[in-house]
C-alpha cells in the first residue's frame, strides 16, 4: 500500500524530545493520522542544525531535555525561523512568567502529558502557519481514510 502525497504544501511537523521511544511513538501516531511528513529529533542541537534545510509547518518540543530546555530551544528556533509556531509538551505542571512567555512568541500552547494523539493533532491543525493544514485521518472510520 502506498501513502498518499502530503497535503500540506510540502511542510512538515518536527518533533523534539530526548526520549527516543517517545519520539518513535509520536512519529508513528502522527504519521498514521496526519497527512504530512513527521520528522523526529532526540537532540535539540540536531533539530536546530536541520531546521534551515526543512520546510517546517510546526514544531512540537518537550520542555525537559538534558542539553537545553524547551524555552531555550524555542528561543534558538526563533533566531532561525521566527515564523514557525511551536507547541510544547510536558509532564510537569509548571507556569512561566509573563517575561518568559514574552521572549518566546512562537510558543502557541502547552500540552500536558499524558495526552491523546488527537489532542496534539488538533493543536497542530489549529496553529498551522498557513491555510493548508494537514488533514487528520480517523482510523475509526476506515471508509473515510484517504491512505487506503
Amino acid at each position: 500500500m502506498s501513502k498518499s502525497p502530503p497535503q500540506t504544501g510540502g511542510k512538515i511537523v518536527v518533533l523534539v524530545d530526548d526520549e527516543f521511544s517517545y519520539i518513535d511513538l509520536l512519529q508513528q501516531l502522527l504519521g498514521d493520522h496526519l497527512m504530512c511528513p513527521v520528522h523526529g529529533y532526540t537532540k535539540p542541537a540536531d533539530a536546530l542544525r536541520a531546521l534551515p534545510g526543512l520546510n517546517v509547518g510546526i514544531i512540537i518540543t518537550d520542555f525537559q531535555m538534558p542539553d537545553m530546555n524547551g524555552l531555550q530551544f524555542i528561543t534558538a528556533v526563533q533566531k532561525i525561523n521566527p515564523a514557525v509556531p511551536v507547541v510544547m509538551i510536558t509532564a510537569y505542571n509548571m507556569t512561566f512568567t509573563d517575561r518568559e512567555l514574552a521572549a518566546v512568541p512562537a510558543l502557541k500552547v502547552i500540552v500536558r502529558k499524558p495526552f491523546k494523539w488527537s489532542v496534539l493533532a488538533d493543536e497542530i491543525v489549529k496553529y498551522w502557519p498557513d491555510s493548508n493544514p494537514p488533514k487528520v485521518i480517523s482510523l475509526k472510520n476506515p471508509f473515510n481514510n484517504p491512505k487506503t
